[in-house]
C-alpha cells in the first residue's frame, strides 16, 4: 500500500492511501483518503467516466447535498454526471470505489441509466451489505485490510451480477481509447449494430447515450491536463474541442464551474494523486471488459 499523508499545494491536509495490487475485478479500482484539515470538508463531486461508490469509515460527519437543496448523509453513489453536487463535512475517512460503468450493474444491483445524474445513498442500494462492510472498514485500522474486506464484497457481487452485451463493452472500449473522440455511426458499423438499436442497448446499460459518454471521457481527460497547469487555450486544442468557447461550455455544463476554478479545485488535485494510473480516461480500456 502507498499512503501519501501530503500531497502537492493544497492537498496537504488530505491523507491519500492506494492499494499494493489492482482489484480482483477488472474495471474497479479503489483509494482511500482521510481528512486532516483544521477547517471542514467543502468540495465538489467532479463527474467521472465511472460510477462512484463512497464509503464512510469511522466517526466523521458526511453530507452530500446538490442544487436543489436535498441532503443525504453518509455513504453514498454518484452517478456518472452528478449534478452540481457537493460532499461536506468534518473528520471524513472513506473508502472510494471506481467501477466502470461495464461493470456497475453487476457490483450494484442496479442499472447505471437510473443513477444518471443524481445520488444516492448506499444504503438505499445495498442494504445490510452497506451496513455490514461500514461496521467492518471501521473495525479495521489499516487501509490494505480496508482495501481487502472492500474488494472482496466487491467481487462477490459482479459474479452475481448481470453482464453487459459484449457489443456494449466494445463500444466503451473505443470510447476510452479514443479519448472521447469517435462518431456514434463509426462505433455502431464497428459492432455491427444500427445506430438505434447501439443507442438503446448503450443507454440502458451504459447510463449514457454514446455521445453522452464520449463528451464525458473528453471532458475528464481535459479537467485532468487543467490540474496539472496546462492553459485553457492548449487543452481545448489538445482534447479535440472546437474552440475555447467550447471547452468553457462543457466544463460549466459538468461542473457548475469555470475552467479557471476547476484547475484550481483541491479535490480534483487529492483525485489525480489517488487516482494516477488508475483513470478510465488514461488506462487501457480493455481492463474494463
Amino acid at each position: 500500500m502507498r499512503t501519501m499523508a501530503n500531497g502537492p499545494g493544497n492537498v496537504d491536509s488530505w491523507e491519500i492511501a492506494m492499494p499494493s495490487r489492482p482489484s480482483r475485478t477488472a474495471g474497479v479500482s479503489l483509494a482511500g483518503f482521510r481528512d486532516r484539515g483544521p477547517a471542514p470538508v467543502d468540495l465538489p463531486v467532479i463527474p467521472h467516466p465511472a460510477v462512484t461508490l463512497l464509503v464512510e469509515v469511522g466517526d466523521g460527519s458526511l453530507v452530500v447535498g446538490n442544487a436543489t437543496g436535498r441532503q443525504q448523509c453518509g455513504s453514498f453513489v454518484a452517478g456518472l454526471t452528478p449534478r452540481a453536487v457537493r460532499m461536506r463535512g468534518e473528520n471524513v475517512t472513506c473508502v472510494e470505489v471506481r467501477l466502470s460503468p461495464v461493470v456497475a450493474y453487476a457490483v450494484l444491483g442496479v442499472c447505471p441509466a437510473e443513477l444518471d445524474r443524481t445520488v444516492l445513498a448506499l444504503d438505499d442500494l445495498w442494504g445490510r451489505d452497506a451496513a455490514r462492510l461500514r461496521e467492518q472498514l471501521g473495525d479495521t485500522p489499516s487501509w490494505e485490510d480496508r482495501f481487502v474486506l472492500t474488494d472482496a464484497l466487491l467481487a462477490r457481487r459482479r459474479v452475481a451480477g448481470p453482464r453487459v452485451d459484449p457489443e456494449v463493452v466494445r463500444a466503451w472500449d473505443r470510447i476510452v481509447v479514443s479519448r472521447g473522440e469517435v462518431r456514434v455511426e463509426d462505433l455502431a458499423a464497428e459492432v455491427g449494430w444500427s445506430r438505434k438499436r447501439l443507442w438503446s442497448r448503450f443507454r440502458s446499460q451504459i447510463g449514457l447515450p454514446p455521445k453522452r459518454a464520449a463528451t464525458l471521457v473528453r471532458f475528464r481527460r481535459a479537467a485532468h491536463l487543467l490540474t496539472v497547469g496546462d492553459n485553457a487555450a492548449r487543452v481545448a486544442t489538445e482534447c479535440g474541442y472546437a474552440d475555447q468557447s467550447h471547452l468553457h461550455r462543457d466544463v460549466v455544463a459538468f461542473t457548475g464551474m469555470t475552467p479557471a476554478a476547476l484547475a484550481g479545485d483541491m479535490g480534483l488535485a487529492a483525485d489525480d494523486i489517488a487516482w494516477a494510473g488508475h483513470g478510465v480516461v488514461e488506462t487501457d480500456a480493455s481492463a474494463f471488459g
